[in-house]
């Protein structure tokens, strides 16, 4: 089979295509895929780029997509011909699971979906949803279930309620169709009109411009009645963090997910966070779990992932330039 491998000292120019041994059969209890997608993520990005280690032949990529080819013994959740996704986390399929026994994600530092087969336990996969192509159920896996476990896992959030979404990224958009799912109102930031209006597209009740409002979390207040939003999905860093603290409103819950802005800030004002009784919650994706609920969550409301765009797994090394390019609207994709 075809697989990109990521040869060490890790850069782009060392994703090298390579003919692999085709995947063994199943063994009790695992399934063979045959992968038709994958997604990438910041994450991978990173790998890809060596700034996270990993070992030297890496298949990366975490997020893939396919159909079964093939069962093991004791399998009956799934069977040959059905569509599935992989999950990020494979051991962590509900409830509480401590940081060190989180090992094994795909894509680093276990061998990911950048090739054509693959033959996993069986909880390392779910069902698709019903009604996605291969490229769409692809971007799941990471950015889907992030937004969800930040939203409706730990933030429970309601009708009526307020969330600001951060940019045009794959969790941000997946935050800002799941809260419109929810009842809620959406505050959306980005840097161009073309994106605000791609945000209003999809359902932003209000967009701000971040470069031409820097201060954009008194500009949020505004448009709040000086209150506030109950909802943060922060993918943007310490150098955005300050902004959305002063957006937040008393009590809010904001999502720590990601850096995309940049890792250097030279203050961080906890003072408000203490004055607000913010509560600050990480996100690391979620669980098998998690996954299974947004899947339903997916197909009883129709949600449809946005895609910016796709490359074949011989050119990964160009969607992972156009993805550090920060051009993209949505999720980039891998034909396999």
């Amino acid at each position: 089979m075809k697989a990109v491998r990521l040869r060490q000292p890790a850069s782009l120019d060392n994703l090298v295509l390579e003919d692999l041994p085709p995947a063994p059969a199943p063994g009790p209890g695992e399934i063979r895929v045959r992968l038709r997608a994958a997604s990438l993520n910041f994450r991978d990005g990173l790998v890809a780029r060596g700034v996270f280690r990993v070992k030297d032949g890496l298949v990366p990529l975490s997020d893939g997509a396919g159909e079964v080819v093939d069962v093991g013994e004791g399998v009956a959740e799934f069977a040959p011909g059905d569509h599935v996704v992989s999950t990020f986390h494979p051991k962590w399929l509900d409830g509480f699971m401590d940081r060190a026994a989180l090992d094994n994600a795909p894509g680093g530092p276990a061998d990911g979906f950048a090739c054509e087969e693959a033959t996993r336990p069986a909880t390392h996969f779910t069902h698709a949803p019903r009604g996605l192509g291969h490229a769409e159920a692809a971007t799941l896996t990471c950015a889907g279930v992030t937004a969800w476990r930040a939203l409706v896992t730990d933030g429970r959030v309601k009708p009526g309620a307020t969330v600001l979404v951060q940019g045009t990224g794959g969790v941000s958009l997946f935050a800002l169709q799941f809260a419109k799912t929810a009842g809620a109102t959406v505050i959306a930031t980005s840097s161009s009109s073309e994106r605000l209006e791609r945000l209003r597209a999809m359902g932003a009740d209000h967009v701000v411009d971040y470069r031409e409002t820097p201060d954009w979390g008194a500009r949020v207040l505004e448009l709040t009645g000086g209150v506030g939003v109950e909802h943060i999905v922060e993918v943007g860093g310490p150098n955005s963090i300050a902004q959305s603290f002063v957006a937040a409103r008393t009590g809010a819950h904001i999502a720590i997910i990601g850096a995309v802005g940049g890792f250097d800030v030279d203050t961080m004002p906890f003072a408000i966070v203490q004055a607000k009784r913010l509560c600050l919650q990480a996100v690391t994706v979620g669980t098998r779990r998690d996954q299974i609920e947004m899947v339903r969550a997916i197909e009883a409301h129709g949600i449809r992932p946005v895609i910016d765009s796709t490359f074949p797994l011989d050119r990964l090394a160009d969607a992972f330039r156009h993805l550090a390019s920060g051009v993209h609207v949505g999720k980039i994709c891998i034909a396999i």
